[in-house]
């Protein structure tokens, strides 16, 4: 049995332009051409048609879907793979969608008139973390920028360690949403939400480029800050690695 183009076009939701384009490019050439020109598709096609679609959908290029799909062996074993991917891609979003959730009944609940969210708990996301088991590390690699560091810290009340948690907890959120919309680490929006995060560590001290890396990397090694951003979305401290990464490159260079 072959199907049409159109009937193709209509069943997949895809366009028929679209799928003349993955004709022209070799990633999904119709069974036959008749003689009037018309594209004609049978069963392996749409298999093959839907495997690309799983494949868009988990954010790969038309050249490395053409490379899966061409090297695979198994057509069975293929979309277990496929299958395994996307249970993976919706736990990590239904994991922020709790977790934005919750801030946005968090956020109907703030004071009136008050311009920061009041996140409820913040330091749930913290609970476990000791940042002064890094002083000495720090003094001793950045001896400068610690003594500055600790020079602000003295000025801080309490009220103003809680207004920074929820800051820092804000500015997780909006990074795990731009991570759920596949936005580059390198892209203007990522890096101006990096550039807050920036100023915001140079109210303890002014990293260079290799310092603010280094301090990324530190939240995708260390358990206890890896587990921090883990709360919040899965995937997100190596994303927020990345994008501190880009804007080392872009900005402090």
């Amino acid at each position: 049995m072959a199907w049409s183009i159109a009937e193709v076009a209509r069943m997949s939701g895809v366009t028929s332009r679209t799928l003349r384009h993955y004709d022209e490019i070799g990633l999904l050439p119709p069974a036959r051409i008749a003689s009037n020109g018309y594209r004609h598709y049978e069963e392996d096609d749409l298999l093959r048609l839907q495997q690309i679609l799983v494949l868009r959908e988990l954010g790969l290029g038309l050249t490395e879907i053409a490379g899966v799909l061409d090297h695979q062996a198994d057509e069975a074993e293929a979309l277990r793979a496929h299958h395994k991917r996307l249970l993976v891609e919706r736990d990590r979003l239904a994991t922020l969608a709790g977790t934005v959730e919750r801030t946005i009944a968090e956020l109907e609940e703030r004071k009136d008139g008050g311009d920061m969210p009041k996140i409820s708990k913040p330091e749930n996301l913290f609970e476990g973390f000791d940042p002064s088991q890094y002083d000495a590390q720090a003094r001793e690699r950045w001896p400068a920028q610690w003594e500055q560091s600790q020079q602000f810290a003295g000025t801080l009340t309490a009220q103003d360690h809680e207004r920074m948690q929820r800051e820092t907890t804000a500015q997780m959120i909006r990074m795990a949403e731009l991570m759920a919309a596949g936005s580059p680490v390198d892209g203007p929006v990522v890096l101006a939400e990096v550039d807050a995060h920036y100023q915001g560590v140079c109210q303890l001290w002014m990293p260079t480029a290799p310092a603010y890396k280094g301090l990324g990397q530190t939240y995708a090694d260390d358990p206890r800050f890896k587990s921090a951003y883990d709360k919040i979305a899965a995937g997100l401290a190596e994303y927020q690695r990345d994008a501190m990464a880009a804007y080392a490159d872009a900005r402090l260079t």
